[in-house]
């Protein structure tokens, strides 16, 4: 699901980048939606996504290689302006007739950026002449630029560092302008975004719930939707859009495993079921899960049993609900985030093509033969709070730290024991500030080195 068509919007074409995800957070963070797509998925998409700009990631791979990811010329004949970043801007040379060599002195780290030419890429900074600093990653390098292009700034490693071709809007740098140690870097992508793409900058959070809201009643029409409610940020923020969206027709179904936080079973249950007035199944399982765990050491062991006693408390609530005589519910919900969707469809076959046994409530659509509801499966976790807040939640929930799957049961070394989780709690919910207090008494003692707390 992409933003109304009254919102612009950026394709971030992904040839591998460890640091792609940064792009599209400086992109949103500027209020311009954008999107991540692979690289042999972009031109297919294009189309259909409508951009109004172009953004080619980095990538580890060299353009010199035979089976280096690739683009044709589609994307550059589109018209649009397009920004290209280090390996992208290589392919870019490569695609349009420049040059791309190996075998010269790579740069790696903080390098010193001169200002060749006044540009709007660079307004606002430093002046012809001037030095910005970026970071450099890169072995092959460009060697001859393509017609049409000029160089607006060089480095020690790089004497094409920045090029541009201002009649198309082509800007292509050797650098990395989404990372923390290039200084300006968020504002070359302002640059882009504002000065060479013309672009608005009007996507808001505001704007994306009274989308999101239109597009939950759109697919779930007059259907009933079960949600897996956790207490955590994610599950929290989609139980209240889609109760926003579709009222009654929501069932929240919170499974109290008895490895949660101290009293976040009545937190959850006091603001979902009085607060909000959503309907909510609260399954005190404690017992259940604690038992079938006793003995239990080896984690993966944990994490497997945990998921299955879920999956099954969970399918026997759905039964429940099925049966009251007013239907099935069709829609399954979770909270589902990008990063999981841009993983999802990596090319790279990375590590995130293994997801932990304990993500989300995997298994449950294809055994309960339900359509997905995964309203903040185009936002970042940093904008799932933003959304939080825009709904209303408090901070206790919006604020809060990750919690995985199975609880407590992830910090409890060995067999897991009521003592132990007791224990956990209290630690998990000494006020921070006492936490500091402890430790600045603790390690004024001789042999006291170090205190940490989980």
């Amino acid at each position: 699901m992409t933003p109304e068509p009254n919102h612009q919007r950026v394709l971030i074409v992904d040839f591998g980048s460890q640091v792609t995800q940064l792009i599209a957070r400086r992109v949103r963070e500027a209020g311009v939606y954008c999107e991540i797509h692979p690289f042999d998925k972009a031109e297919a998409i294009v189309d259909e996504y409508k951009p109004s700009a172009i953004i080619l990631s980095g990538g580890p791979a060299s353009v010199l290689e035979a089976d280096s990811p690739r683009i044709g010329r589609k994307l550059f004949d589109l018209g649009l302006p397009l920004l290209a970043i280090c390996y992208g801007q290589q392919l870019l040379c490569d695609v349009l007739g420049g040059k791309v060599e190996g075998g010269h002195a790579g740069e790696f780290g903080r390098a010193e950026l001169t200002v060749g030419k006044d540009s709007p890429m660079f307004q606002g900074l430093a002046g012809v002449g001037g030095v910005e600093t970026v970071w450099m990653s890169h072995g092959d390098r460009v060697t001859a630029i393509p017609e049409g292009f000029e160089v607006i700034a060089t480095s020690e490693g790089a004497p094409f560092a920045a090029i541009a071709d201002e009649a198309r809007k082509f800007y292509a740098v050797q650098f990395h302008p989404e990372v923390y140690h290039t200084v300006n870097g968020a504002k070359m992508y302002r640059n882009f975004l504002f000065n060479i793409a013309g672009l608005k900058g009007d996507w808001t959070m505001a704007a994306f719930r009274q989308e999101m809201v239109q597009k939950i009643r759109d697919q779930v029409g007059s259907g009933k939707v079960i949600c897996g409610l956790s207490g955590g940020v994610d599950s929290s923020v989609a139980a209240v859009l889609i109760h926003e969206a579709i009222g009654d027709q929501l069932t929240c179904v919170f499974v109290d495993t008895g490895l949660l936080r101290k009293n976040e079973a009545e937190q959850v249950v006091t603001l979902f079921r009085d607060h909000y007035n959503i309907p909510l199944v609260h399954v005190d399982a404690g017992d259940l899960f604690l038992g079938e765990l006793a003995g239990v050491s080896d984690p993966e062991t944990k994490r497997k049993t945990i998921g299955r006693l879920f999956i099954e408390v969970f399918e026997a609530e759905a039964g429940k609900i099925a049966s009251d005589g007013k239907g099935a519910p069709a829609f399954l919900a979770q909270g589902t985030l990008y990063p999981d969707v841009i993983e999802s469809v990596s090319f790279s076959g990375g590590p995130s093509v293994t997801i932990k046994s304990h993500h989300n409530v995997g298994g449950l659509p294809a055994r309960m033969n339900m359509k997905l509801v995964e309203p903040l499966r185009e936002l970042f976790k940093d904008e799932v709070r933003v959304l939080g807040r825009e709904l209303g939640l408090p901070d206790v929930f919006v604020g809060r730290h990750p919690f995985p799957g199975p609880g407590l049961a992830i910090r409890c070394p060995g067999e897991i024991t009521t003592d132990k989780l007791d224990i956990l709690r209290k630690a998990d919910a000494f006020p921070a500030i006492e936490k500091d207090n402890l430790v600045q008494r603790l390690t004024r003692h001789p042999g006291v080195r170090h205190v940490a707390f989980e």
